[in-house]
This record gives structure tokens, sequence and C-alpha cells, in this order.
């Protein structure tokens, strides 16, 4: 299996709400490191996984919509702990949609999965992946 990784970073503030939350049930702040790693069974013609411009472009385009915000605004996510495993499913699946659109060019469409890791420290860090359609 071949990869290619992107990183950036984006900041939110947000509350949890349950007991386990602890202090984290108050607003707060949060800045992600974010790496994405786009995977495939083959390179393509050209050598390549995806064109690292493209994958760069995307990841930047959605994190755009949580960056400086407060997630517990955000409608979309009225009544659910933005937890750092919860965003990394979230950017997966906007990621996902990008690929299946045709955003991330044509040396995306052998891609096969994508893992999106969120560090929230560097200590701590959650992540999800999944298999892309085919």
């Amino acid at each position: 299996m071949f990869s290619v990784s992107v990183r950036d970073h984006f900041m939110i503030a947000h509350s949890f709400k349950g007991q386990v939350f602890g202090p984290a049930q108050k607003l707060h702040g949060a800045t992600y490191v974010v790496d994405v790693e786009f995977k495939r069974r083959e390179l393509d013609a050209d050598g390549i996984v995806v064109d690292i411009g493209h994958a760069t472009d995307c990841l930047r385009e959605v994190l755009a919509t949580f960056n400086f915000r407060n997630l517990d605004d955000e409608p979309v996510f009225r009544g659910q702990n933005t937890t750092t495993e919860f965003m990394a499913f979230v950017i997966y699946e906007r990621l996902a949609a990008k690929v299946a659109a045709g955003d991330l060019g044509p040396h995306a469409r052998g891609l096969t999965a994508l893992r999106v890791t969120l560090h929230e420290s560097h200590v701590a860090w959650a992540a999800y992946e999944g298999a892309l359609p085919r």
C-alpha cells in the first residue's frame, strides 16, 4: 500500500456534555494539527498517490469551515459532543466527498482509503480511517 500525507491545523472553541469530560464541560479552545493520509494499492501512471497540491487545498477548504468557530454554535453539530474522535470522522467524511466529486483531480481516482489524525496536543491524538467507495 502506498500513501501520501498532508498536514494543516485549525482552531476552535467548544464544550462537552457529560460528567466524564470534567472541566471540559465548560467552553474551552483547541488547536488541532491534522494529518491526512491518502492511500492506494499502486502508484498511478505518473508514479504518484495523489496530487499533493490538490490534497492540501481540499484539506484547507474543509478545515476553513471550522476554523475560528465555536462548534457549539454550529447547527450541524447541535447536540453532539465534538470530541477529537468525532471531528476526525467529520473531516474524513468531508474529504471522502471531495474525492468522490473529483475535487482532488484525476490522480485521486485510484485512492482506496483515507486516514485522518487529529493531534490535540503533543501527547494525545485520535484518528479515523475508512475505505473509499470505488
